[in-house]
């Protein structure tokens, strides 16, 4: 079984078993990404598994079987006020302590963690997106304030660059969606805009049952087209982010564009099979990310 929030302990002795704990549960989930890879500078990695950790564990509450919607929403508020506590408000919890201490020795605000709990509401509380101006909305809150912190930590905030943050991690949050379809469907969740649904014909029976139809073939490549434009929109931060971060970026961009070729290798068939990046893959796109920045996306396929 996988370290999740419920193997965490509610208390630990020492600020180094704080980031221990964090550490462990970043190291033991599968994600489309990187989570703290052993490039990034030390202390900084720490802190990012730390950050995980949190959104981690906010994201257990709002998807884990076993609670109903009160409960969850409660371990959210939960989860603000502790961050609204900041350092004088830990109490030896693995998470906080280690995140009060990150808030120490870095300029960052709660703002963009607090929009990360706003999204494990939102969870709770919808299941489906009228437009895709409705997705993007939550995107803001459940993606793109992890670019946001990222390049905080890193000190390379600034402007530009937080638009091509917020276009890769939208991208990112997307291409996990339309990898999830039956994954999310299960949980009674729908991420593909109504607006959508009706443009193709497509209901919402069948994108729950399948199997892939020409319908939800066209459905699907429209989604993932979008997608792509995303990604390229914020394929200039892989060679202006900060040094110490380029390769992790890299890695980021390369694991999220590799589950859209996955969609596009399987004809679009979400429903038969889910693709996943494979340990092969990621040995393969380490060595991509080794050659620098990707390259164009018009060879895709």
């Amino acid at each position: 079984m996988s370290f999740s929030s419920d193997s965490l302990p509610l208390q630990v002795a020492t600020l180094e078993d704080a980031y221990a704990a964090c550490a462990r549960l970043a190291r033991s989930h599968y994600e489309n990404f990187p989570v703290a890879s052993w490039w990034l500078p030390g202390h900084l990695r720490r802190a990012v598994a730390v950050v995980y950790a949190f959104a981690r564990c906010a994201d257990d509450f709002a998807d884990e079987p076993g609670l109903e919607e009160p409960a969850r929403l409660a371990r959210l508020a939960d989860w603000r006020t502790r961050l609204g506590s900041g350092a004088t408000g830990h109490e030896h919890h693995p998470v906080f302590w280690a995140l009060a201490d990150v808030f120490r020795q870095h300029p960052l605000s709660p703002e963009p963690f607090e929009k990360l709990i706003t999204a494990f509401e939102m969870d709770v509380k919808k299941n489906r997106h009228g437009t895709f101006n409705d997705l993007i909305f939550y995107c803001r809150h459940s993606a793109n304030p992890v670019g946001e912190i990222l390049l905080r930590l890193f000190g390379g905030w600034t402007e530009i660059r937080g638009h091509g943050s917020d276009a890769i991690c939208t991208a990112l949050q997307l291409a996990n969606f339309w990898q999830d379809v039956t994954v999310d469907t299960k949980k009674n969740r729908l991420y593909i805009p109504q607006e959508d649904l009706a443009r193709f014909g497509v209901s919402e029976e069948k994108v729950f049952q399948g199997p892939v139809s020409d319908p939800l073939k066209k459905l699907m490549v429209f989604q993932i087209n979008r997608t792509w434009n995303l990604f390229e929109e914020g394929r200039s931060l892989l060679s202006d982010a900060p040094v110490g971060l380029k390769k992790e970026l890299r890695l980021v961009w390369l694991g999220g564009t590799e589950i859209l070729r996955k969609i596009e290798a399987q004809g679009y068939d979400v429903w038969s099979r889910r693709p996943v990046v494979s340990k092969m893959d990621w040995l393969r796109l380490f060595g991509k990310m080794c050659l620098g920045v990707p390259g164009p996306v018009g060879g895709r396929g």
